[in-house]
């Protein structure tokens, strides 16, 4: 069935003039509805709002659903009688820290930012109320797999799709007359094994596609963010043991250049990554071999001076064990393996600049 796509600078409609069996989680929706439309509008998430902008659109003619929402910007994927929309509402950009490092930002803050990525899903069959239901539920869990799997910054996943919408739309049965008993009419056999891989794939595919569409990329400054990690806590740390005779102010921006600049080595990236979904994984207990109370356990020193050595050498892996031991500023209420892994990063830091 070819969809009509109808769209306006207030909304977008999604046509069947032979009409969708739905579901939907939609601002005017019944759950399980038969529609002509369906209705993607700029309008208050409330009923009374969303459901005038629907009436102004369709002119009064057509049944519908529809939902509000602040973005238009959307896009489709097309999978032989599987096509999905995404629609893409989002409040975070990506700015130019330093020459050769980028953060994620927004102009309305954190706490007010936003990242809603919602879908519509047509599959050109004729599916059952309760074959719909457990799309809905698949498209559901699937969405939220794959948005877990790409580990994203936890201060962007707290701001990810607190309010997106789904709708699951199949074809309505040819019947006689103009009532349509929609538990008592045949519909296609859908192999639910065989669909349920098709939509997880899709579904992973329109949320990379989005993120790409999105320009949205995330680096290391967002990681360190999720980690509650400023770069003025890590040059007060790198400070705060070097000697008073010693002219700190004049090593402040030093230590600062040194830290920015070491952060865009591809090695050091990578091992604090590598430090970070350690640390994840080892206070969730994910790894059955290991405990991380043992008191053999030393691969978060290893990190920590592999670090201290990619920036400074030879002499930084001894200045590292004393920010090791001392654990100054932020350094002592990180977890065991971030500890380390920053207290290499200072250490390497510190020693280049009063090498230099």
């Amino acid at each position: 069935m070819k969809l009509n796509i109808i769209e306006k600078d207030y909304g977008i409609c999604i046509n069947n003039p032979n009409h969708f069996l739905a579901f939907s989680d939609f601002t005017v929706s019944d759950g399980i509805d038969i529609v002509e439309n369906v209705n993607i509008v700029k309008a208050k998430d409330d009923f009374k709002a969303t459901a005038k902008k629907a009436e102004i659109f369709n002119h009064l003619k057509g049944s519908y659903i529809a939902q509000a929402t602040e973005s238009l910007d959307y896009f489709t994927n097309t999978y032989d009688d599987l096509t999905i929309f995404t629609f893409m509402a989002n409040d975070i950009v990506i700015e130019d820290f330093t020459d050769g490092l980028k953060v994620a930002n927004s102009p309305k803050g954190f706490s007010d930012a936003r990242i809603n990525l919602s879908h519509v899903i047509y599959i050109d069959k004729l599916i059952s109320p309760k074959g719909l239901l457990k799309i809905f539920k698949l498209a559901t869990s699937s969405k939220a797999k794959a948005l877990a799997n790409m580990a994203l910054p936890l201060h962007i996943q707290h701001i990810l799709n607190d309010n997106d919408f789904m709708a699951v739309l199949g074809n309505v049965p040819e019947t006689e007359g103009d009532s349509l008993d929609i538990n008592n009419v045949e519909y296609d056999d859908i192999d639910f094994d065989e669909l349920r891989i098709r939509i997880s794939d899709a579904i992973e595919i329109s949320l990379e596609d989005a993120f790409e569409h999105l320009k949205l990329t995330f680096g290391i400054l967002d990681y360190l963010v999720s980690e509650g990690i400023l770069i003025g806590d890590l040059v007060e740390v790198g400070l705060e043991l070097l000697d008073d005779g010693e002219q700190k102010p004049q090593l402040e921006e030093k230590l600062k250049a040194q830290i920015l600049k070491s952060l865009t080595d591809i090695n050091v990236i990578a091992l604090l990554v590598a430090a970070m979904r350690t640390e994840k994984d080892l206070s969730a207990h994910r790894i059955r071999e290991i405990d991380s109370s043992d008191k053999s356990l030393n691969s978060d020193d290893v990190l920590g001076i592999a670090i201290a050595n990619q920036i400074g050498g030879t002499k930084a892996t001894f200045n590292f064990k004393k920010y090791d031991e001392l654990k100054p500023g932020i350094i002592y209420g990180l977890p065991p393996v971030l500890d380390d892994a920053f207290a290499g990063l200072i250490a390497g830091c510190v020693s280049r600049v009063l090498e230099d």
